[in-house]
């Protein structure tokens, strides 16, 4: 009994749960797994990216990088992650979207075999609005940066 709830916390999220709390699926799901969860407080998640990817077909041929819209919306992604984890959201009748972007930065293009690391931090929680800092690193260059905001919506129950 010597541990305490937030120790006994599970860190690490795999696709199953990632797949389960946010309604995103392929081709535009960005997030594999998260690891180093913190209720309220943090995340990181992983972006294997692969040549397989469909952007890369035409961003761009012979010289494939990853867009860095798509960089920002990994890191919304494993915002939502961490919000419906730890809000714990009922999606069947909740979605969680984005509300807004600022200050982002592109440092170092993402490319076939990259793995990107998106550390993901609650800069402010108010109820059901999230504001996030995010920052994307492939290795310990850093990729993007970006401010972000997000909430939980009703939607009602799937069809």
């Amino acid at each position: 009994m010597g541990q305490n709830a937030e120790q006994a916390v599970r860190t690490d999220i795999d696709i199953a749960e990632i797949l389960a709390r946010i309604p995103h699926r392929y081709p535009f799901l960005l997030v594999d797994r998260a690891e180093d969860y913190q209720p309220h407080k943090s995340i990181v998640g992983i972006k294997c990216v692969t040549v397989n990817e469909p952007f890369f077909q035409g961003h761009f041929p012979g010289n494939p990088v990853m867009p860095g819209v798509l960089i920002i919306e990994a890191l919304a992604q494993t915002g939502a992650v961490l919000m419906s984890k730890s809000l714990e959201v009922d999606t069947e009748g909740k979605t969680i979207f984005f509300m807004s972007v600022d200050n982002a930065r592109f440092r170092t293009p993402v490319r076939p075999g990259d793995v990107i690391r998106m550390e993901v931090e609650v800069v402010r929680a108010r109820s059901s609005i999230f504001k996030f800092k995010g920052v994307a690193k492939v290795g310990d260059k850093v990729a993007a940066e970006v401010e972000f905001a997000a909430m939980v919506v009703e939607t009602g129950p799937k069809a």
